[in-house]
């Protein structure tokens, strides 16, 4: 009898040891059926549409308000005719440009992802296209963060702290910090 509780223990933790090894996959897990490996459907369509993916947070939670959201928040904002003119403006040139821009860098994600897939890489060829990817990245990184830096510029140091606090940054000891004037 003691031989066979030894043999049920030993089946009981070889079980257990299986669960465990299976429940530590890799955070991963699923992501190789994506399209391209190292992209979300989610962060794709972003990237198609232009959006902020954030790419301008520097900014954004630094006072720098973003025109998307300006847009947004135009009426409690009290823009002017003006500024919602320009606003929108800013906003139409970063978004085309973002797109543009994003589907240059879905497009460098597949090269990468399909060069791993068909197994027809080396050194050389990786360091082009992660030097494509950075180089794309770094000018939609521009693109957004420019736009913040306009948009700042027709605002006055009001609007940006009714931003904000309507965007809820100035809580928690951010406190206002717009000790130079930002514009108009």
């Amino acid at each position: 009898m003691n031989s066979r509780m030894t043999v049920v223990f030993v089946v009981m933790l070889a079980m257990l040891g299986e669960v465990s090894l299976a429940s530590e996959s890799s955070p991963y897990a699923g992501e190789e059926t994506r399209e391209i490996k190292s992209m979300s459907k989610a962060e794709v369509d972003g990237l198609l549409s232009g959006k902020g993916m954030g790419y301008a947070k520097a900014a954004e939670l630094n006072g720098y308000p973003g025109p998307a959201h300006v847009l947004e928040l135009s009426e409690k904002l009290s823009l002017s005719a003006d500024q919602r003119r320009e606003t929108e403006i800013i906003f139409s040139q970063m978004e085309a440009s973002a797109k543009d821009l994003g589907a240059e860098l879905v497009k460098a994600e597949r090269a990468l992802d399909d060069a791993f897939r068909s197994k027809k890489i080396d050194e050389s060829y990786l360091s082009k296209l992660v030097e494509d990817i950075g180089t794309i990245e770094s000018r939609l990184r521009a693109v957004h963060l420019r736009a913040h830096l306009q948009q700042t510029k027709i605002l006055n140091n009001e609007q940006i702290t009714e931003y904000m606090d309507l965007r809820g940054y100035n809580r928690a000891g951010h406190g206002s910090h717009h000790k130079h004037h930002h514009g108009k």
